[in-house]
């Protein structure tokens, strides 16, 4: 928290006091005074005056990273005995009205200054410390540790302020996001996208001056949680634009972060960190309204539904799209691809990659060549370690293929457990006399079948109750539409 009171017209900044559940802070003349409250909230200890103390210069060292001549000092309080038995952090006073959730309140969109906020935090993660200590904070298991911590944190007020079930959900969603994401996780720590951050970018405690943005009051009683992927850091800011009612503001500053740090990531993982991001602040309200601040409750319930909409927008999926050919299969799988941002996968691109790497011709008939059984099992194989690559690094994927054996299926559910994804089984159906004009009239198609292959994967098409049925005898958009809506029923 930081801060500063608003101006009267034509007159000095008068003198003022804010307070957050860890700190009060004191603004007079062209300086603000911030002492830390005695208080124990097990993830944060400043019970003693020398752990304020610690707490004060730790919190001066680590802002004058990205804003120098903010941070101007820590000073000593003394008691009428002359002894020390307080510290405090001396600060310039910013200016009131060019506090980003102020211009975000009486503008709407600070574009121009989001974007050179979005460059600033960039070129602050290009230069910030790394190494093998900072990078174990953003693998798995540390960030499964957070997510844990803060949900022990939040559970004694569900039920008096969250709704259990929505607590339920969240802690279920965030938990397997994170446990099939490993790979993800441990090759953004690899590449060195953990860095020394700021960890608590809020937009009350950043401020658009004319010289460029101050961004303040980072993250500093505790090194590991600020210890954070970058995009995790600069998802903090896109929540908090969205709590103060600017979604659009935020997504505008996450993509523009993202293009100027590479920070190239599936759009699940920005998710999750939006989501994880939320969930912190909604820890704080909770902790503020036991302190009896008034608005907390409502806030805490605000943040806690934008964190389960953030889970459920970031979840992975793993879509199986099966018929027999001419239903269609294709058409409704790009389209739901184009719809859930999905890769799209089919059997067709692979039998021709794999004919292609063994100089074979990609069909000789039925039950012959690649469609031979060996091989047809080898396609399905190959695409399924496709798939599940592009599942573990937090990619929805859509399966174009026939599925018409339960083994296949059964693989693919597999790889949906083990990668913590949300399997959905659709298979398209059409009467024949439909599919027999659709196969006749192919031209430039991938597929090779022919009504001859139809009609033996007819009869050797395995029993499929798991799926739900989409009627594709119509048109093609009728047709994507029945399965837009099947694929809302899973789950």
């Amino acid at each position: 928290m930081t801060g500063a009171d608003e101006t009267p017209a034509g007159g000095r900044e008068p003198a003022a006091v804010a307070e957050s559940h860890t700190a009060v802070l004191l603004f007079t003349g062209d300086r603000a005074y911030k002492v830390k409250k005695p208080v124990d909230f097990g993830f944060l200890d400043f019970s003693t005056a020398e752990a304020r103390e610690r707490a004060c210069r730790r919190e001066v060292e680590l802002n004058r990273r990205l804003a120098p001549d903010v941070y101007l000092d820590v000073a000593r309080v003394l008691d009428g005995r002359g002894r020390t038995c307080d510290w405090i952090v001396v600060m310039r006073r910013m200016p009131a009205e060019r506090r980003l959730s102020t211009v975000v309140r009486r503008r709407g969109a600070p574009l121009a200054e989001l974007e050179r906020i979005a460059r600033a935090l960039a070129s602050f993660h290009s230069t910030a410390r790394t190494g093998a200590d900072i990078a174990a904070a953003g693998r798995a298991p540390a960030l499964r540790g957070r997510w844990s911590d803060n949900l022990a944190g939040v559970e004694p007020f569900v039920g008096e302020l969250l709704d259990p079930a929505e607590f339920e959900e969240i802690g279920r969603s965030a938990l397997e996001y994170v446990d099939g994401r490993v790979p993800l996780l441990e090759e953004r720590a690899r590449r060195g996208r953990v860095v020394d951050g700021h960890g608590d970018l809020v937009a009350d405690d950043i401020f658009c001056l004319d010289d460029g943005p101050r961004l303040l009051d980072c993250l500093e009683f505790d090194d590991e949680l600020r210890h954070v992927d970058g995009l995790d850091d600069a998802a903090f800011l896109a929540m908090d634009l969205e709590r103060l009612g600017a979604a659009d503001l935020g997504r505008r500053f996450l993509r523009w972060y993202r293009e100027f740090s590479g920070a190239e990531a599936a759009d699940s993982l920005a998710h999750h960190y939006l989501a994880y991001r939320a969930f912190v602040r909604a820890k704080v309200a909770c902790l503020r309204h036991a302190q009896g601040a008034s608005g907390s409750a409502e806030e805490a319930r605000l943040l806690a539904g934008m964190t389960r909409a953030h889970l459920r927008a970031g979840q992975v999926r793993l879509v199986l799209v099966g018929g027999l050919p001419g239903t269609g299969k294709s058409t409704v799988s790009g389209s739901l691809a184009d719809r859930l941002g999905a890769v799209l996968l089919s059997t067709d691109r692979v039998r021709r990659e794999l004919a292609a790497g063994l100089g074979e011709p990609a069909h000789a008939g039925y039950g012959r060549g690649l469609y031979a059984a060996e091989h047809v099992r080898e396609t399905y194989s190959e695409l399924l370690a496709r798939a599940r690559t592009l599942l573990e690094h937090g990619e929805s994927v859509v399966l174009d293929a026939s599925w018409s054996d339960a083994d296949e299926r059964a693989r693919a559910r597999r790889i949906a457990q083990l990668t913590r994804s949300a399997p959905v089984e659709l298979r398209c159906a059409a009467p024949g006399y439909v599919t027999a004009g659709r196969i006749a009239d192919r031209a430039g198609d991938l597929s090779d079948a022919t009504p001859d292959v139809a009609a033996r994967m007819a009869a050797d098409f395995a029993e499929w109750p798991e799926a739900v049925p989409v009627d594709t005898a119509g048109s093609p958009q009728e047709a994507i539409a029945a399965a837009r809506r099947a694929l809302a029923e899973p789950g």
